[in-house]
């Protein structure tokens, strides 16, 4: 069955999130909606400050008790916004997992890398203490960490950047979970261990059929991994496409923007990368016109005052069957391709 055509593991629709001080309150993410399917990889790509990561955590309930959620998010058709501390711990780990940005942020330093990971399958399988062990030895050498065995008993200090994340994967997957959120799990990474995390969650999707959002700001990632791609800006969706067709047709001038300020082998020399004039704007209002009005050149009076709709847009003529291309947009651009995706340029 085609991912097109499979049900939804993972369901979102009309996400809000916002964080409530005493002066003011932040709009995070204003009315987002995906689904993802078994076994795809959906990447969410934007610059900082866009609500990448807390949609990712709103879908995981990690969210402070400051925030305020609105919406539907279904997992595995059982809705779970406004579950209970209690319900949401049943399925953490078991049935949806994270990869956080930072390992030595989440691994516990006065652990073994063995306990840390025993206690999800204690938790959640029933595991012995020595079962555990043994199956922590086993998801380790599945992430490619060498001499395993010895690993598990040497605490996460005693293991290079690449081997932490490496464990985190580990430990993520442990339960094998239908739905795998990555944030950003290659930042900071030199590009040979960056190869070998990418493989280690391309060859976790085709063995477990997990599906995976990945959150990156790495455009060069998602071309390589990714089957659909949602870029928002502001917190809001801004375009969503499978990622072939937005490579080789973006139309949010959002995306255009993206895309032209990624370096690609056989550019020319020292010229500057073009830039998207501006900053991400404050998000302590959501003004019902198009955020991005005031960064883009091809904005008028309609951009600055109405909001445009996410709309479902007519294909091009080499789109998929099935595959839709959506964009929150008063004027879709048709453009050459910016960039090609690692699959087209042969690599």
């Amino acid at each position: 069955m085609s991912l097109a055509m499979s049900e939804p593991v993972l369901s979102v629709r009309d996400l809000s999130v916002s964080f409530c001080s005493d002066t003011r309150t932040v709009h995070a993410v204003d009315h987002l909606s995906y689904d993802v399917a078994p076994g795809e990889v959906l990447a969410v790509v934007g610059e900082s400050g866009c609500g990448k990561s807390v949609t990712a955590m709103a879908v995981m309930g990690l969210l402070p008790p400051t925030a305020r959620i609105g919406g539907s998010i279904r997992l595995g058709g059982r809705e779970i916004a406004g579950a209970s501390e209690k319900e949401l711990g049943r399925i953490r780990g078991k049935d949806i997992a994270m990869i956080f940005q930072e390992p030595m942020t989440s691994l516990n330093p006065v652990l073994t890398i063995g306990r840390q990971i025993g206690e999800v399958l204690r938790r959640h399988q029933g595991l012995s203490k020595k079962e555990a062990r043994a199956r922590a030895v086993e998801l380790l050498g599945l992430v490619g960490i060498p001499a395993p065995a010895q690993r598990v008993d040497e605490y996460p200090h005693q293991l290079s950047g690449g081997m932490r994340q490496r464990v985190m994967i580990a430990i993520a997957v442990a339960c094998d979970p239908s739905v795998l959120i990555a944030d950003e799990p290659t930042t900071a990474l030199d590009v040979t261990v960056q190869a070998g995390i990418l493989e280690v969650l391309q060859s976790l999707r085709e063995r477990l059929g997990t599906a995976i959002v990945l959150i990156t700001h790495d455009l060069g990632v998602v071309a390589d991994t990714a089957d659909r791609v949602l870029v928002m800006y502001a917190g809001r969706p801004v375009e969503q496409a499978p990622v072939d067709e937005l490579f080789a047709e973006p139309r949010h001038p959002y995306t255009h923007g993206l895309l032209g300020a990624v370096l690609r082998p056989g550019g020319e020399g020292k010229r500057r990368l073009p830039e998207i004039p501006g900053l991400v704007p404050s998000l302590d209002t959501q003004p019902e016109a198009c955020t991005f009005a005031p960064r883009c050149a091809h904005a008028d009076d309609r951009c600055a005052t109405s909001r445009p709709g996410f709309k479902t847009l007519a294909p091009n003529a080499g789109a998929a069957a099935g595959a839709a291309h959506r964009a929150a947009c008063w004027h879709p651009q048709h453009a050459p391709a910016l960039m090609p995706t690692t699959r087209e340029a042969g690599q």
